[in-house]
């Protein structure tokens, strides 16, 4: 017999990265929100690698933070070390990246979650979605109880059928050794739900004291720390760091692999699901690039109150004995004692093309989803997808336009409309690469682009949106300066223009002219500037990108004017792409499948060729003069 327990406006299913900024922000936005784990002990859990941002990564939890989320709050509370990667390149590709205290970074964000208003925590496995004429109307326990509610978030990670393997050896449990969740897949697929089976991995843990690190370079962090929270200022959450360590695989570790390759389970074939191809195993590595002799290897601590270590680029699911002689051969690890052996793990997850760029899914009201259960790796990934989808769950009972933010907007926008306008057969990450326009969605404008969206959703309080708006000005005021300052080519100018080994001037110029030149900053043309002012470091940096940029990003901001032209073509929601003449086959079975919004999204489909877009074009044109 079921047991009809408290309702709620929403049920979040899953406690993960996703899980948490879903609820978070359903609470915060004044909703009743309850949240299931299959564990407490998995709430904000890194079961993999134990860092938060990286290459375009960092992109999205700048942003994740700039409407309102937690997560970069979270990292900047519990971090170990803080670099900014690929500094020597352009700011479109610069990413912040810390490694994590990987409990503390759990044991923080739990403290969040339990002490929200309006938010309850439940250790309880869901087994069922229960819909009346294909509307969400609650969700049933394992136990058999039931907690009506007008919303569901499925957010449950890697935990769906979960299943970890490595050589011989296989576990159906969660990662760590944590329970999975084995019974609502079924209640999924009969919901008319397409399933995929993913598969991803992890390296060994490797006890501190067993490591050789006077065989390993080692990597420090930034002297000056950015924080990823735009609440916060670098002197704030200064700390000391911690190294990590690079060593390298070597023909003996590549030796030891290919004469095992067939107990592999990736290659004998009792691996199932589709792994990710940009993070792959080591095995992988070695057979797919044979003619390196050598792959990097991150010694990587994961806490401070712990020995492990994590061995990032080594990820296995060789049998154990391989695994203890690979990574014994790799220079700093003959001696290394394995505290958790590699193994890869697999999962269910859906078909992302089945949810609308809300994260609601076509054909069940009410139903949202987000993270990995999305099709997508990283814990970035998943809290973007989830704050996203927990802003729409919350617009949708407050009877308010759904938040989507495009391709030009954000990286999240560049995110959700590849899981669900592309076919994804593997799992997804996040890229620069993915990004048109790159250039204008950098990490360190983020709350410039998203701040406002955030303040008009209600996850971004007056007090924090007025100092956005001054910083804003204050950029704006500054950019306005430097442009209408001339500079003449006085004796004292030239020696100064010489002393910083830049061109002399033979006519006068501007101090924005002189920022434009690659060999020179805003800062270095201080002592030419003699109106300059105290401005803070941020505004500094904003203006000297935009400044240094300008020819480059007016030409993106004209692409974007293009892009937006198609996105702000409508499609009705209703149209039969049966009734439009002259489109082929493929591109009528796509365009109803996914049900586009737009002629732009319509565009970026698999499938549907330019000319089809033409076609499809003159047809809405002909409707509208109807």
């Amino acid at each position: 017999m079921a047991y009809i327990y408290d309702s709620y406006d929403v049920a979040v299913v899953g406690a993960g990265h996703a899980g948490c900024e879903a609820a978070l922000a359903c609470a915060r936005l004044g909703l009743k929100t309850i949240m299931f784990t299959v564990s407490m002990d998995s709430i904000a859990l890194m079961p993999c690698n134990p860092n938060i941002g990286g290459t375009s990564k960092g992109h999205l939890v700048r942003e994740i933070d700039a409407l309102g989320g937690e997560m970069g709050k979270n990292i900047d509370k519990t971090y170990i070390q803080s670099k900014m990667l690929n500094q020597s390149k352009g700011p479109a590709v610069h990413s912040l990246r810390a490694q994590a205290d990987k409990q503390d970074y759990s044991t923080a964000m739990r403290k969040v979650v339990e002490n929200t208003e309006n938010l309850t925590l439940k250790q309880a496995e869901i087994t069922e979605i229960l819909t009346e004429n294909n509307k969400v109307t609650g969700v049933k326990m394992y136990s058999g109880g039931i907690h009506p509610c007008k919303a569901v978030i499925l957010c449950t990670g890697v935990y769906l059928n979960a299943r970890c393997i490595y050589g011989e050896v296989s576990n159906y449990t969660g990662p760590n050794g944590l329970p999975s969740a084995n019974h609502l897949t079924q209640s999924l697929i009969d919901l008319g739900i397409e399933m995929y089976r993913f598969k991803t991995g992890t390296p060994a843990r490797i006890d501190k004291r067993s490591i050789d690190f006077s065989k390993m370079e080692e990597q420090f962090g930034d002297e000056k720390v950015v924080p990823f929270s735009f609440t916060n200022r670098p002197e704030d959450i200064m700390k000391d760091q911690v190294s990590c360590w690079l060593t390298y695989t070597n023909e003996e570790t590549h030796k030891i692999i290919m004469e095992n390759i067939d107990r592999s389970p990736l290659y004998s074939g009792s691996i199932k699901g589709t792994g990710p191809r940009y993070c792959p195993s080591i095995e992988d590595k070695v057979v797919k690039f044979a003619d390196k002799n050598r792959h990097q290897v991150f010694i990587e601590p994961e806490g401070n109150y712990t020995n492990e270590m994590y061995i990032s680029g080594m990820s296995s699911s060789l049998p154990e004995d391989v695994q203890i002689r690979m990574y014994r051969s790799v220079p700093g690890l003959e001696n290394a004692n394995i505290v958790r052996n590699a193994y890869a793990i697999e999962y269910d997850c859906i078909n992302p093309m089945q949810l609308k760029p809300s994260l609601e899914f076509k054909n069940i009201e009410g139903l949202f989803s987000g993270g990995q259960f999305n099709g997508s790796s990283g814990y970035e990934e998943a809290a973007a997808q989830g704050l996203i989808a927990g802003i729409n769950a919350a617009m949708k009972l407050l009877d308010r336009e759904p938040v989507i933010l495009d391709r030009s907007q954000a990286y999240i926008g560049v995110l959700i409309d590849d899981l669900v306008t592309k076919e994804t057969h593997e799992p997804y990450r996040m890229m620069t690469s993915r990004a048109e326009y790159r250039l204008i969605l950098r990490q360190d404008n983020a709350d410039l682009r998203l701040t406002k969206i955030g303040y008009e959703v209600g996850l971004i309080d007056e007090e924090r949106y007025q100092k956005y708006l001054m910083k804003q000005e204050m950029i704006n005021k500054e950019m306005e300066r430097l442009e209408n300052t001339p500079i003449g080519a006085a004796k004292e100018v030239q020696e100064i223009l010489e002393s910083l080994g830049t061109t002399t001037l033979k006519t006068g110029t501007t101090l924005a002219e002189l920022v434009r030149r690659p060999e020179l900053t805003y800062e270095m043309i201080a002592p030419l500037d003699k109106e300059r002012v105290e401005i803070p470091d941020d505004v500094i940096e904003q203006v000297n990108i935009n400044i240094k940029y300008d020819g480059y990003i007016k030409r993106q901001m004209h692409q974007v004017d293009q892009f937006r032209k198609l996105e702000g073509k409508r499609i009705p929601e209703d149209l039969n792409y049966q009734d439009v003449p002259s489109l082929r086959i493929e591109a009528r079975q796509k365009l109803s499948q996914i049900r586009p919004l737009s002629v732009g999204q319509a565009s970026r489909i698999s499938g549907v060729s330019p000319a089809d877009i033409s076609v499809l074009l003159v047809y809405l044109e002909q409707l509208r003069r109807k």
